[in-house]
């Protein structure tokens, strides 16, 4: 069960559920993975609407591994995520949502 007030959202693969939380660790990854420079240019680029599905994908990645999963992004190219591509969107911008969110916000 993941908790929203500690930023977490759940991720189905395969049908299991998996807690996701972007970590400063994980965003960190996420500016390595997508090429930006610092954390602001990762936040506007995602407020600009500049987002695709390989940032879905890194987003994802970030996420899961920053609540200890183990794996990378290629064992997300084959596997089931819950809802399909709609659902993996919707885990990402809930996780950028609430990595941001201020206290009581979630």
């Amino acid at each position: 069960m993941a908790n929203p007030f500690a930023g977490e959202v759940v991720v189905t693969l395969e049908g299991v559920p998996h807690v996701a939380k972007l970590t400063l660790g994980a965003l960190a990854e996420l500016e390595v993975t997508l090429g930006e420079e610092t954390l602001v240019d990762l936040v506007t680029r995602f407020e600009a609407g500049r987002i695709s599905s390989r940032d879905v994908l890194a987003l994802l990645v970030a996420g899961l591994r920053g609540g200890g999963w183990q794996g990378r992004a290629e064992d997300l190219r084959t596997v089931e995520i819950g809802g399909g591509p709609v659902g993996a969107a919707r885990a990402a911008a809930e996780l950028l949502a609430r990595a941001f969110a201020l206290p009581g916000e979630a």
